[in-house]
Parts: C-alpha cells; sequence; structure tokens
C-alpha cells in the first residue's frame, strides 16, 4: 500500500517569512506547528502558526520532488 502526503507552506502573522515543509499526517503536523511542540526550531523560532498553502499527493515522493521545486523557484507545470 502506497503512502500519500503533503507538502505545505506556513508563515508568521505579518507574512515575512515562509516555510516549505512535507508530511504524511497534514492535519497533525500543522498542529504541532501552532502549538510549537518542537521548541528551538525554524517555525518555532519565527513564530510560523498559519498553514497559507497545501497541495495533498498520491504518493509521499511527489510531495518531495514538489518541495524542491518551491524551494528551487521553479514554475510549477500542469
Amino acid at each position: 500500500m502506497t503512502r500519500g502526503g503533503s507538502i505545505y507552506i506556513m508563515t508568521n502573522k505579518l507574512k515575512t517569512t515562509l516555510y516549505i515543509g512535507v508530511t504524511a499526517d497534514l492535519y497533525t503536523r500543522i498542529q504541532e506547528h501552532k502549538q510549537h511542540i518542537y521548541k528551538n526550531s525554524f517555525t518555532d523560532k519565527y513564530n510560523l502558526e498559519y498553514c497559507v498553502y497545501y497541495e495533498n499527493y498520491p504518493s509521499f515522493s511527489k510531495p518531495l520532488t514538489g518541495k524542491r521545486k518551491l524551494k528551487n523557484g521553479e514554475e510549477k507545470k500542469r
């Protein structure tokens, strides 16, 4: 059985900092960011609590490819 994944972008209240992440459980991961579960992490340090974008994929390799493209500034082609 193939497990899917999600790519997501978090930001702070003023939308001055972005974080691109990949996860298999989007809801739980966003809650961890909002509750600052991982102290001294990038999202904790910059108070990134708002999910401004997410996209779900049927297999976990696809969001990893999407994350690399977003970080490199490549345009998504459909």
